[in-house]
């Protein structure tokens, strides 16, 4: 693997983000829960986090704002780093099984980092009924979002069940800044900034004089399409479209659906599309149910579905790399591969939005505004989303961890204002879906996971071979 790619500072996408979170519903907190097939050795496990902190700095950095100052938080590494407050290990309870994991993870979820530390936390869950063990790891979207996350993992996971013992790096050196520095080095940072767009701009104003020169009725159609673009991606929305799941709330319901890759492949084909296609075509068949068992049928939700912005090369680039495109998911249909090839024109037509090539632009513009006003801006805006759907794209090779075997991941993404995320993870041969659901939107979450998982049976249903209609008793073919 390439060394990962590593800033000083958070992006303005990711201040914007962690700025919002004065709203404690905006938290943008990650869970993971990793299956595993024993307990993992504690002191493997120790020199396996250990190594890997010091190999990816933001595991041992912590966040550094000012507040008078324009330019965007820095990542500081934690003078007093230690392994043993983000490290902990637990007994299992109740049926010791993967819903018990679920139990113990939700607080963890719904809990706000300490800021004063760098913002990761483990928990090993020992002695299931199984056997098994589960590791919960609770990580902030302003680290990394989720490709960037299964980059971090295979820094952290082994490839090999008993591996001899990596060497260990050099601890990074630390550096604390005093205020003056800190101004000092904000003001460097907006400087270099500023230079580097300014060196831009005689290029773009030429490149766009050309344009206007040589096609003035193409560029002034662009400019249109550009603004019309973010407006679309501005416009406030504040109220869900699910009148069944308007009510929101700071607490998580987590739970799980596994299901066969092959399987979800098979069914996107017969569409001519993709796992994501399967994945939203589900996503929406599994919405119609609940929604119509519970009385109150819809046509279609808002959800947010984020864009990864990655380009060539750019595989190691552990940050937020995403923009989140936000529009109606139709959920009446009933034909799974209408379905799905309606969902496949939808996420291409929104990955063609101009405006996904400016949320940093736009990041920066609302970072100059008061706390307080961005804070209200995004709240209303985020609380008026029903779904947030994430799919990412997971190792296709078996991966250990501390002389374990990782049987199973899952992914539970943060509801940020929001009723439902469903996040898909994909490992080996399955499919894991992390279901996080706002249990002051979705009442019946147990409703809820059945419509969804029979969402899912009428995707798959699609990609079987059609069974051959049996033969009468008596009869035979000639």
């Amino acid at each position: 693997m390439d060394e990962l790619r590593f800033q000083d500072r958070m992006s303005d996408s990711d201040a914007l983000m962690w700025t919002i979170e004065k709203d404690p519903m905006l938290r943008s907190t990650i869970t993971a829960v990793s299956m595993l097939d024993r307990a993992p050795d504690p002191e493997r496990l120790r020199h396996l986090l250990e190594r890997g902190t010091r190999l990816v700095p933001r595991m041992r950095q912590r966040v550094r704002g000012n507040p008078l100052s324009v330019a965007p938080p820095r990542w500081e590494f934690d003078p007093h780093f230690d392994l043993d407050y983000h490290l902990r290990w637990v007994g299992a309870s109740g049926e010791k099984d993967l819903r018990s994991v679920l139990d113990l993870a939700e607080p963890m979820a719904m809990q706000g980092f300490d800021r004063a530390r760098p913002l990761w936390e483990m928990v090993v869950v020992t002695d299931l009924a199984d056997g098994g063990a589960a590791l919960v790891m609770k990580i902030h979207h302003a680290i990394t979002d989720g490709v960037g996350a299964v980059q971090i993992a295979l820094v952290l996971f082994e490839l090999e069940q008993d591996a001899p013992l990596a060497a260990m790096p050099e601890a990074p050196e630390v550096t604390v800044m005093g205020q003056a520095q800190r101004f000092v080095d904000a003001f460097e940072h907006e400087r270099r900034r500023n230079l580097g767009i300014a060196k831009r701009l005689p290029e773009v104003a030429t490149t766009s004089a050309s344009a206007v020169v040589t096609d003035p009725v193409g560029t002034a159609r662009k400019v249109g399409e550009t603004l019309a673009s973010v407006a679309r991606l501005a416009a406030p929305a504040n109220v869900p479209l699910s009148p069944l799941m308007a009510t929101r709330s700071l607490s998580v319901h987590l739970d799980t659906i596994t299901l066969s890759l092959t399987e979800a492949k098979a069914a996107a084909k017969v569409a001519g599309g993709r796992l994501n296609d399967a994945f939203l075509a589900a996503t929406a068949a599994g919405l119609r149910r609940y929604h119509e068992e519970m009385g109150s049928p819809i046509e279609a939700v808002r959800v947010s579905v984020p864009i990864n912005l990655r380009g060539e090369g750019e595989g190691d680039a552990t940050g937020n790399n995403f923009a989140p495109a936000r529009f109606h998911l139709p959920v009446a249909e009933e034909d799974p591969v209408v379905a799905m090839a309606t969902m496949r024109a939808l996420v291409a037509e929104q990955r063609a939005e101009p405006a996904l090539s400016m949320v940093e632009p736009l990041a920066r513009i609302l970072n100059r505004l008061p706390t307080s006003v961005t804070t209200g801006f995004f709240g209303a805006a985020l609380k008026g989303i029903d779904l947030v759907a994430s799919n990412v794209p997971g190792a296709p090779i078996e991966l250990f961890t501390a002389g374990a075997r990782i049987r199973s991941m899952f992914a539970l993404g943060p509801l940020a204002g929001s009723a439902v995320n469903v996040t898909l993870l994909s490992y080996l041969d399955q499919v894991h879906i992390g279901v996080n659901l706002d249990p002051a939107a979705v009442t019946e979450p147990e409703r809820f996971l059945r419509c969804y998982q029979e969402g899912w049976d009428e995707i798959l249903a699609a990609g079987r071979p059609a069974t051959p209609p049996a033969r009468k008793k008596g009869t035979r073919s000639s």
